[in-house]
């Protein structure tokens, strides 16, 4: 399941946090890669334990516990703190697949990546190219989005991002590992959950069907979810 998050952030929030990332030192983005992706990559990135990263990093763990859609469709259990990068100059990342397992460096922080995501923090007319490319199950995607969304797509899916030819495209991206592995149990759940909430807007939370199909949904997440 590929689903676009608008809003992740609003316009101040990204500028805050533009300002505080721009200020910052970047590195060579192969800082964080794997043998295989080290040939395929090439961008800078925030050094994963600066400041400017953990700061920037915590401003987006706490607007995505904000979002109720975030929520609903990762289920989160785990996030990997988010990690920011930088496309420039014709800078690029060819087909790839994240790795199954990230580990936080320096520490016995591990995730299984069930979800990969990447959050826009530049304006898509501010630059041309870096599209992200992901091929699935229906065919390949090109996401380009406003600056504040995010897109959350299955991690082990081939994906890369487009040469950047003017401009700059800056993003935060990260995995998340849900308390439900299967895909698609989350997409069973994330459909009827979508579902319920639509149901409970036109006819009231205190609906009997609702509270019937509310049930059936804690059931199926009780019966699927590791936690």
């Amino acid at each position: 399941m590929l689903i676009a998050i608008p809003d992740v952030l609003d316009a101040g929030e990204v500028a805050r946090l533009r300002a505080l990332i721009d200020a910052a030192e970047w590195i060579d983005g192969n800082a964080t890669s794997g043998p295989q992706s080290a040939l395929a990559k090439r961008n800078q990135q925030l050094p994963e334990d600066s400041a400017a990263a953990r700061e920037a990093g915590n401003m987006v763990l706490d607007a995505l516990g904000r979002s109720a859609l975030f929520v609903a469709a990762a289920l989160p259990l785990k996030v990997f703190p988010p990690l920011f990068n930088r496309y420039q100059g014709g800078e690029a990342f060819g087909l790839h697949v994240d790795n199954a397992v990230r580990i936080r460096r320096g520490s016995d922080f591990r995730i299984r990546s069930d979800l990969s995501a990447t959050l826009f923090l530049a304006d898509p007319d501010s630059y041309d190219g870096g599209e992200l490319v992901i091929e699935g199950e229906f065919g390949t995607q090109d996401v380009k989005l406003p600056a504040g969304h995010m897109v959350l797509y299955p991690a082990s899916s081939l994906h890369r991002v487009t040469p950047v030819t003017r401009g700059a495209r800056i993003a935060s991206f990260f995995w998340i590992q849900s308390m439900v592995r299967d895909e698609g149990a989350r997409r069973i759940l994330f459909d009827l959950d979508q579902s319920v909430q639509a149901m409970g807007q036109d006819r009231g939370q205190d609906d009997a069907a609702v509270i019937r199909l509310t049930g059936v949904y804690h059931n199926l997440l009780r019966r699927w979810a590791d936690a």
